[in-house]
């Protein structure tokens, strides 16, 4: 057997497992490195240098420099910030998108949504306004508030990985160009269209959310000091060729400082570090990496090619990619269809001769527009229970966005990034 048809077959297992999860989604990655490596596709060295790749210690160092401001109750404190807009309903739900989208550019897209619906339940509940009504805004705005940064999401970093890889520039911001206005016009559709599909549900008895944790003793230096930690951290990135300090560094720094402060102890520092991402992502890259080596990306890609015609244009691939990611990423782990879908965007956008860094970042943040099924995104699933939600609610507010989010990046992409400059 080929090592081309090896690589095929462990790609098809993943994509299989990713979607079961039967297995956890990081087990199914080392699976898929181990195999490659025992099969001779990859050698110990290929096989393994994803797990210690610069862009997997960036997730660690921010993981912990996160769990800061959490751990403190600091994000709980500027989460309670909406509660001085409850004026309306409206208003609210555009509070509570602004403040989701801005922390999850920055912190974990699952975190802060799991430390602000305890805070959006007791505002409804207080208010009088549906559950319902805030908890489906608020979790599609920690998605979407993921496309501010490389940092927003793990997936980002691994479309950051790819173009390092093909020696193109990236920056810290690099996707902003495309999720600021994601996110603006996610809020403007909530408050024109998308309010008036969501469900209004006033009770629920399924699932009380879990009880906001009190921060009352925790000393208040502690707060302060997470919050500037992550502030400097941030800044460093935002100016990483001024400071000479690569953003890998500048993430350590940040969570060693805060460990050595005692404002997170070691073991909730060790204890924040997930995992189940650094697996996938390892285990992931070494899928890419063999995916290049065999030519299996390219085998790939020369079918899709062949699909979409003799001379397809590269606006006809950003559609497809952007399709075929975002039907993936509704049904299995954004992270898991980035990984997947990454390596197979870049090999398409090389056998057109085209720059890769428009498809690249439409897959990316294809990956992240898992809207329109509870099983899309952890924060999906959290809110079921809470607001009542059913399959087809999610189906119904959440297509027309991903329909928004698709015409934005049909339309700025080749404007921002163009395919033959």
């Amino acid at each position: 057997m080929s090592q081309t048809t090896i690589t095929l077959l462990f790609l098809l297992f993943a994509v299989m497992s990713f979607i079961l999860e039967k297995i956890p989604l990081g087990l199914t990655a080392t699976i898929v490195a181990l195999g490659l490596n025992l099969t001779d596709v990859l050698t110990v060295k290929e096989t393994f240098a994803g797990y210690v790749n610069s862009n997997v210690i960036l997730c660690v160092g921010m993981f912990v420099v996160g769990q800061a401001l959490f751990e403190t109750g600091m994000a709980n404190k500027i989460g309670g910030i909406v509660t001085k807009f409850a004026k309306s309903e409206k208003i609210l739900i555009i509070a509570i998108m602004l403040i989701v989208g801005v922390m999850s550019g920055f912190l974990s897209n699952t975190g802060t949504a799991a430390v602000l619906i305890p805070v959006v339940c007791g505002i409804a509940d207080e208010s009088g306004y549906s559950r319902s009504r805030l908890l489906m805004p608020l979790v599609f705005a920690a998605a979407l508030g993921g496309n501010l940064s490389i940092i927003g999401a793990p997936g980002n970093l691994m479309g950051v990985n790819a173009l390092e890889e093909l020696g193109l520039s990236t920056s810290f911001f690099m996707y902003a160009p495309i999720g600021i206005p994601m996110l603006i016009c996610g809020i403007i559709y909530f408050v024109v269209i998308g309010c008036r599909l969501l469900p209004d549900k006033k009770t629920v008895t399924e699932d009380a959310p879990e009880q906001t944790r009190d921060f009352g003793n925790v000393p208040k230096w502690k707060q302060v000091m997470s919050l500037i930690v992550l502030i400097l951290v941030i800044l460093a990135m935002i100016f990483e060729d001024k400071i000479g300090i690569k953003i890998q560094i500048s993430a350590c720094l940040g969570a060693v400082i805060l460990v050595l402060t005692g404002v997170i102890s070691e073991k909730e520092a060790l204890k924040s570090i997930d995992l189940k991402v650094v697996l996938l992502f390892g285990g992931s890259l070494a899928l890419a990496s063999a995916l290049e080596k065999t030519g299996a990306g390219t085998l790939i890609a020369d079918k899709i090619v062949g699909i979409m015609g003799s001379n397809p244009s590269p606006t006809v691939l950003l559609l497809v990619i952007f399709v075929v990611t975002c039907v993936l990423t509704n049904f299995m782990s954004n992270t898991a269809t980035t990984a997947l879908m990454v390596p197979i965007a870049v090999s398409l956008a090389e056998s057109l001769s085209a720059d890769p860094r428009a498809v690249v970042i439409a897959t990316v943040i294809a990956g992240s527009c898992a809207y329109a099924t509870p099983i899309g995104m952890p924060a999906n699933t959290m809110v079921v229970g809470l607001g009542g939600y059913k399959f087809k609610d999610y189906v119904k507010s959440g297509l027309p966005l991903i329909f928004v989010s698709f015409v934005l990046c049909m339309i700025l992409l080749p404007i921002l990034y163009p395919f033959y400059p």
